[in-house]
């Protein structure tokens, strides 16, 4: 099953090296593929911290989540929530 969800970045200087780091970890234990995309760009391995920092999202960023397999929706409402604390508060 994929599950597709389009998420409003929270972290207050986006996603830079920690937060990056903490949704590339989580993307890559969900066990699944993952993709995360900016806006209309080219979807990329979530799992990959250096592929996620090049996005260059920032704060208020729409990102679109993509998950594919069993367990995909959960995976999603997990790094939704990465995605939408603020990690520099």
């Amino acid at each position: 099953m994929t599950v597709t969800r389009t998420v409003r970045i929270g972290s207050a200087h986006g996603l830079h090296a920690r937060p990056a780091k903490l949704f590339a970890q989580a993307a890559k234990d969900a066990g699944i593929p993952v993709t995360l995309a900016k806006g209309e760009g080219s979807p990329v391995n979530a799992a990959s911290i250096l592929s996620v920092i090049a996005l260059g999202i920032e704060q208020g960023d729409e990102v679109t989540l993509t998950a594919d397999g069993d367990g995909a929706d959960a995976v999603i409402d997990q790094l939704d929530a990465l995605l939408t604390t603020d990690h520099d508060a």
